[in-house]
């Protein structure tokens, strides 16, 4: 009988552990928490690694707290490092994180001018409820003159004009707070050379073809199918260069940190990223932590230890490390973008302009309920609704847009927002080919004198019925008295 209790001599790694605990212990492990006792030492002698989203964030911050992160980030000159791949996604991706931000304070615009367009119609409504009862069961008519002169047109605007400033003037500050223009992604970029300071040379050289080929085979052959960390969770994008972006930044780093002295290798990698492929989701539990896995690959192929952290993490360690002053304000606005960022989910609604509306179907029956809330009734127009020519796709976005601005309908949750006017009031015209309001006569506009009106809408009011001609005037010299109350 064998005696499983005795008599067995029990493999021990090189310090005296288990072998099963030392090839383990990754894995047995908690995740890495803020109060490691050997956490200092990825701040004071690791390689420091950003990932892209740290790095556009720059471009979400206040300028006050921008330059309270980048002279933060001071404090670690000579440990960053920035694989290619990285660099590639920041140069890439800053005019789209302005564009974002440049969407998100417009949509807000166009969403706050809904709900008050839709407050005004509310207002008006109830007026009559209570019209109706006061006529049928009081015939009071001195009483329903004074409601109707309360709730006069002008009246009811000028009251919502009080909220509509004061709306206005919050997101007027915080395009004025940004302190970066769209343009700031060209040439006249501040944050760019900046961040090219900081990381002097330590910037990872362009792999060659036929290794970012076999990078590419292992990722969507084996690593992906199999779920392995990290990058899965993009394997679904357009390309295997798309869905590869974090992998063969894992790669660029194992490689650049197995050429370094031997002795005390450490990786402090940063990113606001905690999907399931860089992050175990433990079961039963709402916590998560890094893949242990991970920590594993990086001992075995680079004899390195591993740290993943989030921004509001690191930065908390630079301050406590580094001696790096962080004010309370900047700390919070590094928790909220950082809270912010979700791979899943696109951050800000699609905005559609001109620019963009000639290329963009509508979605379903959009342009179809636009055309029915205002009663339009020819078939010229309806025949416009479903036609695919760059012009009458502008059409059909305007239509959409300023029925749902003017409360003339209730857009939907997952509706784009559209940034198209047909009409401005101002001494200038937006653009050159604009024709001024006399271009209609006095009947048909009313500030003829103070307005421009686009080309392309002219020409189609000139093609249709005038009783449809006089929804879409009215429908345009609304939309132009209402984005010239709200500043637009």
């Amino acid at each position: 009988m064998i005696d499983y209790g005795r008599g067995m001599a029990e493999p021990e790694g090189d310090m005296g552990e288990p072998v099963l605990l030392q090839r383990f212990s990754a894995w047995l492990q908690p995740g890495p928490s803020a109060a490691d006792a050997e956490r200092s030492a990825f701040f004071s002698d690791g390689v420091i690694v950003l990932d892209t989203n740290v790095l556009l964030s720059l471009y979400e911050y206040t300028e006050t707290s921008r330059e309270e992160v980048l002279s933060a980030l001071e404090q670690t000159v000579g440990r960053l490092w920035m694989p290619y791949q990285v660099g590639l996604e920041f140069v890439r991706g800053r005019r789209s994180t302005l564009e974002s931000r440049k969407r998100a304070l417009a949509s807000a615009a166009t969403e706050v001018n809904k709900k008050l367009m839709a407050a005004r119609k509310a207002i008006v409504e109830a007026k009559d409820v209570v019209c109706a009862q006061l006529d049928k069961y009081a015939r009071a008519q001195q009483e329903i003159a004074g409601l109707d002169t309360l709730v006069a047109d002008g009246d009811v605007d000028a009251h919502l004009d009080v909220y509509r400033h004061e709306f206005k003037r919050h997101l007027d500050m915080l395009k004025a707070d940004h302190g970066l223009a769209l343009n700031s992604a060209d040439a006249e970029d501040p944050i760019l050379p900046r961040i090219a300071k900081l990381y002097g040379d330590g910037v990872g050289e362009q792999p060659d073809d036929d290794l970012l080929r076999r990078r590419l085979e292992e990722a969507t052959a084996f690593r992906f199918p199999n779920k392995i960390p990290p990058g899965f969770s993009d394997a679904d994008k357009d390309t295997p260069l798309k869905s590869a972006g974090d992998f063969l930044l894992w790669e660029e780093m194992i490689e650049h940190v197995c050429q370094l002295p031997a002795n005390g290798r450490r990786v402090l990698f940063v990113s606001n990223d905690t999907k399931e492929d860089w992050y175990e989701q433990r079961s039963g539990s709402s916590s998560s932590r890094p893949w242990p896995s991970l920590v594993d690959e990086l001992r075995r192929r680079a004899q390195a230890d591993l740290r993943i952290e989030t921004p509001p993490h690191f930065f908390g360690g630079i301050r406590e490390f580094l001696d790096a002053e962080l004010a309370a304000d900047t700390y919070a606005e590094i928790e909220r973008v950082s809270e912010a960022f979700d791979a899943k989910v696109p951050t800000t609604p699609l905005l559609v302009t001109e620019e963009t509306a000639t290329h963009l179907d509508p979605p379903g029956e959009l342009a179809l309920a636009a055309f029915n809330s205002v009663g339009l009734v020819s078939s010229t127009v309806r025949a416009a609704l479903e036609s695919e020519s760059p012009s009458q796709r502008l059409f059909q976005w305007w239509l959409i847009g300023v029925t749902a601005q003017l409360g003339r309908r209730a857009a939907g949750e997952a509706e784009p927002s559209v940034g198209i006017a047909t009409a401005m009031r101002s001494s200038e015209p937006p653009s050159q080919d604009w024709v001024p309001g006399t271009a209609l006569s006095p009947a048909e506009w009313l500030h003829r004198d103070s307005s421009w009106i686009a080309p392309w809408f002219i020409d189609l009011l000139d093609s249709i019925p005038q009783g449809d001609r006089a929804v879409l005037r009215r429908l345009a010299a609304q939309q132009a008295e209402s984005n010239r109350r709200s500043g637009k």
